[in-house]
């Protein structure tokens, strides 16, 4: 009978290819699309088309709240790998967009002179086409226009194309492309045209009624004497039902393509159906950082070379005021933890003077006595009294510190009271009452005794009065 399951290799086949599949994703960009300030509800809808345009490499459940700083945004844009912002934002005059590259700039900003939100575009078709397979995988951008323009229209055109991932056209899979994105640049009115559109791919060649039969949509052939009727003319269908196709549209597939009839080698044509949104874009200004930073290209603001070198002057002069205070705050830090060590170092060193001065004074009072030694004294103590009280030596395990100490501190000659430690508790003596033995240790002790005795719980004897 066969191993049931995955062999070693498959597991570590398709580990490899899960690895490889998020580094992939890792290295793909990934957006930020949202609004700040006070937008209003349609600049709102207008930002969720747009993270629906992005889709899949964009956040779109993001939610950026008031008090959420634009630092706060990029703070958290690090970890999670994004490198785009798009930012929308409303004043009372103008929209405005936004389009940063994380980490370092630059920042495009744009005035959207129209814009149409999807549900306006979706309303006007007559039959639309979208469906959630079209947002598995990202958009085909399209360019066009971005000649030799300046300086400025050629960094607009590398904005765009690094918000999408590359795309090797020998490589790719045709049935991945499933929309549009088209950027059309006006050089006359400066302008960008953004345009969202659906891809499908029908065969061509073939007549409306054979269409009909390879979508699975039966027409009535009621009125018909025969099927060739319907493969031959296509009658009994609306005009309506038939798209013109023609040169600008039609292509010879280098793949099969998903759908009925569309084969390798095969002319197909390719329908762009809108979808929205639209926005028609203008732009403003270019910075070199994220949101601040020098202006590059300004539409309205042209300066000279003289103002263009102070600026420029200026700014070197603040980035070495700035390098100048980090400079001292480096000096000022290492100061003070040198500071620090050397007042450590000098208390350890008095710390350690005023206890080998405490240990060298036998006759000063040790103020630092430990609980150790505190108890210690007190089963000594209480040895005492055990022996004047009973008469014998207590056993070891009765007072074990006292009993250590005395072992070290006893001579070995000195004859040892009471009882024989080799006869235990089977002495011949015979030991006082309890009540005598109390008395005498009274008597023998005087009032140390006496206030033992009133600790262990014997009242405390009247005054007397002379």
């Amino acid at each position: 009978m066969g191993q049931s399951g995955r062999s070693r290799h498959q597991k570590r086949a398709r580990a490899q290819a899960q690895l490889r599949n998020l580094e992939a994703y890792a290295a793909q960009p990934h957006s930020f699309v949202f609004t700040r300030g006070c937008a209003g509800h349609s600049i709102r809808q207008l930002s969720l088309d747009l993270r629906r345009v992005m889709e899949p490499l964009t956040a779109t459940r993001l939610q950026v709240r008031k008090k959420n700083s634009l630092k706060d945004c990029i703070a958290v844009a690090g970890p999670l790998g994004v490198t785009h912002f798009l930012i929308l934002s409303k004043t009372e005059t103008n929209v405005y967009f936004k389009l940063m590259r994380l980490p370092g700039g630059p920042t495009l900003t744009f005035q959207v002179n129209k814009y149409t939100l999807v549900r306006d575009v979706v309303s006007s078709l007559r039959r639309h086409r979208m469906h959630e397979q079209q947002f598995v995988h990202p958009p085909l951008l399209v360019l066009n226009s971005f000649g030799p323009h300046g300086m400025h229209v050629k960094l607009m055109a590398t904005m765009f194309q690094n918000l999408f991932p590359s795309i090797n056209v020998h490589k790719v899979n045709l049935n991945t492309i499933k929309r549009c994105l088209l950027v059309n640049y006006n050089p006359e009115s400066q302008e960008l045209d953004f345009r969202h559109y659906s891809i499908k791919v029908v065969p061509v060649g073939a007549s409306r009624g054979m269409k009909k039969l390879l979508q699975e949509k039966f027409p009535n052939m009621s009125r018909l004497q025969d099927i060739s009727e319907l493969l031959a003319t296509g009658a009994g269908l609306s005009e309506s039902e038939a798209e013109p196709d023609g040169e600008h549209n039609i292509t010879e597939l280098p793949q099969a393509v998903a759908g009925r009839g569309n084969m390798q080698a095969q002319q197909s044509a390719v329908r762009l159906t809108e979808i929205g949104p639209r926005m028609t874009l203008q732009l403003i200004k270019i910075q070199d950082g994220l949101g601040e930073g020098k202006v590059v290209f300004h539409r309205f603001v042209h300066k000279t070379e003289e103002e263009l070198q102070a600026m420029l002057a200026a700014k070197e002069h603040k980035l070495q005021l700035k390098a100048q205070r980090q400079a001292q705050q480096a000096e000022n830090v290492q100061r003070k933890q040198e500071q620090r060590e050397a007042h450590r170092k000098k208390s350890l060193e008095g710390m350690r003077k005023k206890r080998a001065k405490a240990d060298g004074d036998s006759d000063a009072e040790d103020p630092g006595t430990s609980l150790e030694d505190n108890q210690r004294e007190e089963e000594e103590d209480e040895a005492e009294y055990f022996r004047q009280a009973v008469g014998e030596e207590p056993d070891e395990d009765m007072f074990p510190m006292a009993a250590k100490r005395r072992r070290h501190t006893w001579s070995s000659g000195r004859p040892q009271r009471g009882r024989d430690r080799g006869k235990g508790r089977h002495s011949d003596q015979r030991l006082p009452k309890p009540k005598d033995r109390l008395q005498g240790a009274q008597t023998k002790l005087g009032s140390r005794g006496a206030a033992r005795g009133r600790r262990r719980g014997q009242p405390r004897p009247p005054k007397r009065v002379a």
